[in-house]
């Protein structure tokens, strides 16, 4: 290992095997901080972004892929070549790991960019729908204001059809009270007609009456002054 940190010596950041731990730390840190991520997307109630734990990845990946560009710069310099073969594994091993992780956290960002569209268009909707929603519930309210208009319609001209057939009935009841009355009355002027002309009789009657009885006395004056007169 010295031989190879000798190899590395040139690169001005560091030995070749201080950049690598340093890379292999960077990169098991950054491996724990991907798949808390990931945990949390799928544990969280939104399933939303953690936008400081998601930079801080990101950031770490690139500070890999740099140290990574650093390594295979010293590796090359290494003298021996199975040193040179080793070296050159593990650093595509990291540069592979830190791809990887890569292509994790872009799948994560993608995942969280359709989260966010598809968040937006259900707002959209919920939005619209509300709009409709409100947009019916005032139909709703015209459509029961004009019901109720219709209704208040009917009650008033069943109420004025109900007055009017209630005067008509009393013109009715009037007009029969009227006729009875026409009736007596002109049963009264029958009866008072009939008194008239019975009076008349009886009167003519009590005159011929007087007249017989004037006669009759006449007529019994006159025998007795004829009888006496005949008996002188």
């Amino acid at each position: 290992m010295s031989a190879m940190e000798g190899g590395g010596g040139g690169g001005g950041g560091g030995t070749l095997s201080e950049i690598y731990h340093s890379a292999k730390r960077l990169l098991l840190r950054t491996r724990d901080e991907l798949e808390k991520l990931e945990r949390l997307e799928y544990t969280a109630a939104s399933g939303m972004d953690s936008p400081d734990l998601s930079s801080s990845i990101k950031r770490d990946i690139i500070q890999i892929q740099s140290l990574c560009v650093e390594m295979d710069r010293l590796w090359r310099s290494v003298a021996a070549k199975s040193q040179r073969d080793l070296w050159k594994r593990k650093v595509e091993q990291i540069a592979e790991e830190a791809d990887s992780m890569k292509q994790s956290l872009d799948k994560y960002f993608l995942r969280n960019q359709k989260r966010m569209m598809e968040a937006k268009e259900r707002a959209d909707l919920v939005g619209r729908a509300n709009g409709d929603s409100a947009h019916i519930l005032r139909i709703f309210d015209d459509e029961a204001q004009a019901m109720s208009s219709v209704r208040n319609s009917s009650r008033m001209l069943e109420e004025a059809s109900a007055t009017g057939e209630a005067i008509l009935f009393k013109y009715s009841e009037q007009r029969d009270r009227l006729k009875r009355a026409q009736r007596k009355a002109l049963d009264v002027l029958n009866t008072v007609g009939l008194s008239n002309s019975v009076l008349k009789l009886i009167e003519r009657r009590h005159r011929v009456d007087n007249w017989i009885k004037y006669a009759g006395m006449i007529l019994t004056i006159v025998v007795v002054f004829v009888f006496v007169r005949w008996l002188r």
